[in-house]
């Protein structure tokens, strides 16, 4: 599986609202409270309460929204090997924030499913809603990296 790191460091915060000047990267709203992905220098600067410091994995293999299997069989590896795994789908990728210090390690496992890749673009056995990014279609991920 091609994944790639979106440059910077992220925090997962929860608060009402960001400060402003803080720029969400995502953002999920719950019952509770809501949990934002910000840039860790934001969050360090304002005060903001870390839940997690994590890198940005997005998984260069497009896939529909209703694709079954894909982030359960990357978040089961990844979690195999001991690394924690929050699964956030966007319409054109699936992006996958795992700890800072095992982001090399989740990248290395994601990437020796490659030869997996390869047989199943040669049919065997190829979910159907998965598209694979290497068609000419390009990056469809949004957002400039924190700095």
């Amino acid at each position: 599986m091609s994944a790639r790191r979106r440059p910077g460091t992220y925090a997962v915060v929860t608060a009402v609202a960001l400060p402003a000047g803080v720029r969400p990267f995502a953002n999920v709203l719950e019952e509770e409270g809501n949990t934002w992905v910000v840039a860790l220098a934001d969050a360090e600067r304002h005060g903001l309460q870390v839940g997690l410091i994590v890198a940005w994995l997005t998984l260069e293999v497009h896939s529909a929204l209703d694709a079954v299997g894909l982030t359960a069989a990357c978040s089961g590896a990844l979690a195999a090997a001991g690394i924690a795994c929050n699964v956030l789908a966007g319409y054109h990728h699936d992006h996958l924030l795992v700890p800072v210090d095992d982001a090399k390690r989740a990248l290395a496992i994601l990437a020796a499913w490659a030869p997996v890749r390869a047989d199943a673009e040669r049919g065997a056995g190829r979910p159907e809603a998965w598209e694979e990014s290497d068609r000419g279609r390009g990056n469809s991920t949004s957002g400039a990296p924190p700095t």
